[in-house]
């Protein structure tokens, strides 16, 4: 695991040196152990390095001889031991290291972009030809991990997170307003954009192309959408067999491409749990849990289910249990790990937790993308609401208008009157609705919160992707869309940088690329299943997997996600603070934003209105965030 940075344009070595040398700098928490930089005149990249493979060597940038390619290299392949037995069966030979790193780079020298279909893994890797003056990019199928680059039609660079860019010295710090807009809709920066302008994501499965005085030149390697195959012999057994093995061997590779200890983050929900249960399965014991809890207790701690599963594994179980305090602490610190304005609240634990690991171990597993993928959350709502509207809209006429019969569909905070649409065939639905996780500042809400500013709608980011969707079934659509935004852009983004904060490892055998693939092609059932006339499961194929794996009190407790108490503390006890951060001397938002529209919003927040606190916490981050980035003197 490490951090890349690299420079492209009209510099000299020296200049080149200098620039690269001060991105590294700024990103030394993802790489501790190691660094290394090249530079000639017009390009040169480095790399800071967290040793987890090949300790002793595997230093970056690697070279090829025959080809005098070099990388720099961010992730894991997991299954590079595999490759390079392939490779040298294939003769290629004059190995120097034992890294998954000059795997990579052997397997692109030998099969070019073709080459990374072969990568299991999450990476963002740089390979230089020096000879072509041309620069290769590109980014792990699932975005597990980030990879930034920015370009003002002269100059390129690239790093693995955008406070590395900022800190070459060569870039102007202007806001992106359009992207500052959607983020108060999200509570995270959607899309291609970033935070900054001229600096922008290299989307997952994607690579880029860029030589020496030209333009970048993306195209996608890899495409998995959600669309099930129409299989008239589903066998739910064989689901459960082709399950099982995909997925322990997904948690095996995670646990053997390691030349360190590994660690679990558990939770006490089933997907965490059903990790540390595979790795017992899969014959490895005694290994380390962590887990986090606030001392409001009650909701917003599940650590007694934790330990209830590290003991029936027989793992060693850490906890952390954080205060008010800790967490407004902390505040400030996350905002500055996630470079861009992120106001799921949950980062906070993340950092803590991953903290606690890294004084254990330097690797952890995590459930990142079961929900996304096996279909969680509320979709057992979603899916028995969509089969009545399947059953009724067979029936003619005045049966249509059935908004009455169906007070609500979606999961829970997507919900919407099924009567506006009832008439509309259900692949339409989403479409016309445009459900999504996190919902907080509407386009009317945002024009009287800022005054003079109207921007693009936030929901067109959504509306593309539905559009995008190539399934007709709604689950399916949904799924499609939260594998490609809210997963990529808040969950993933959120365990790299509050886990390499703490200098540590967070690997998702959830997101095993070919588990992606088995699944996104299962029927509904597979995944939400009907119990009878009005009960569903989620994640059915799982809770399966653990019967006799995990304890039933943890298969059959309904979903928390990461729970955190920050609401309620606005209604009790904290509204004076909140009103402080964004209202007080020197903020950034009453400088900003219309200063009735926040009281109004901190007011229905401090009566126990969850929506609204949700948007005042979203303001609360921008707030910090401003003012950490010098963001004000950019708008």
């Amino acid at each position: 695991m490490c951090g890349i940075v690299g420079i492209l344009g009209k510099f000299s070595r020296e200049e080149a040196m200098a620039a690269v040398q001060r991105m590294n700098g700024a990103i030394v928490h993802r790489g501790p152990d190691d660094d290394g930089t090249w530079a000639e005149d017009g390009f040169a990249f480095g790399m800071r390095r967290l040793s987890i493979i090949d300790l002793s060597g595997g230093k970056q940038p690697i070279w090829d001889d025959k080809t005098g390619n070099g990388i720099v290299f961010n992730g894991e392949v997991y299954n590079y031991r595999s490759l390079k037995k392939d490779l040298m069966d294939k003769g290629v030979g004059s190995w120097k290291t034992e890294s998954d790193t000059e795997v990579v780079l052997k397997t692109l020298v030998r099969f070019g972009t073709d080459g990374i279909a072969g990568l299991n893994g999450m990476f963002g890797f740089a390979l230089w030809d020096p000879k072509k003056e041309s620069l290769l990019l590109a980014r792990d199928r699932m975005g597990v991990k980030p990879l930034y680059y920015y370009w003002d039609g002269k100059t390129f660079l690239f790093a693995s997170e955008i406070k590395a860019i900022l800190a070459s010295g060569l870039v102007e710090r202007r806001i992106n307003k359009q992207a500052m807009w959607d983020y108060l809709t999200y509570r995270y920066v959607p899309g291609t954009e970033s935070i900054w302008q001229n600096i922008y994501r290299l989307e997952p499965g994607h690579l880029m192309r860029i030589k020496a005085g030209g333009e970048p030149e993306i195209e996608r390697y890899w495409f998995c959408d959600v669309v099930a195959d129409e299989d008239e012999t589903f066998s739910e057994e064989r689901a459960d067999e082709e399950f099982a093995t995909l997925f322990l061997d997904a948690v095996e590779l995670r646990l053997v491409a390691s030349d360190v200890p590994v660690g679990v983050f558990l939770s006490g929900g089933l997907d965490s749990s059903a990790i540390a249960a595979a790795a017992v399965e899969l014959g490895h014991s005694n290994f380390h849990t962590f887990s986090v809890g606030f001392d409001t207790g009650g909701y917003y701690s599940e650590l007694s289910y934790a330990k209830q599963v590290a003991e029936h594994v027989g793992a060693r179980y850490h906890e952390i249990v954080l205060g008010r305090e800790d967490f407004l602490r902390m505040l400030p610190e996350i905002v500055v790990a996630c470079d861009e304005p992120m106001a799921d609240l949950s980062v906070i634990p993340v950092l803590a937790l991953s903290r606690l690991a890294r004084e254990h171990v330097k690797v952890v597993l995590s459930g990142e993308g079961s929900d996304e993928v096996l279909a969680g959350y509320q979709f057992d709502e979603a899916e028995r609401a969509w089969d009545r509207v399947r059953r009724l809209q067979r029936l003619p006429g005045a049966a249509l208008r059935i908004g009455a019969s169906l007070s609500r569909f979606g999961p829970s905070g997507l919900h919407r009157k099924a009567e506006k649409v009832a008439g509309d065939p259900l692949e339409r639905w989403n479409r016309l609705q445009l459900p999504h996780i996190t919902i907080n500042f509407g386009q009317q809400e945002k024009k009287e919160l800022w005054p003079g500013e109207t921007r693009l709608d936030s929901l067109r980011v959504l509306a593309a992707q539905y559009e995008g969707a190539l399934s007709k079934d709604p689950l399916q659509q949904m799924l499609s869309v939260y594998q490609k935004d809210w997963l990529v852009e808040d969950l993933l983004m959120k365990a790299d940088k509050a886990s390499m904060a703490a200098s540590l490892e967070a690997r998702t055998p959830f997101l095993d690329y070919r588990l992606v693939q088995w699944a996104n092609r299962q029927p509904n059932q597979v995944k939400v299943k009907r119990l009878d006339r009005s009960r569903y499961e989620t994640k059915s194929v799982l809770r399966r997997f653990c019967q006799g794996r995990v304890p039933r009190t943890i298969i059959d407790r309904p979903k928390r996600g990461f729970p955190d108490p920050a609401n309620v503390w606005l209604k009790d006890g904290l509204g004076h603070w909140a009103e402080d951060t964004l209202l007080g001397p020197g903020s950034a938002s009453g400088a900003i934003f219309d200063r009735a529209a926040i009281l109004n919003v901190l007011a229905d927040a401090k009566s126990g209105n969850e929506p609204a606190a949700n948007r005042i916490w979203s303001l609360i981050v921008l707030e910090y965030w401003l003012k950490a980035w010098d963001g004000i003197s950019a708008l």
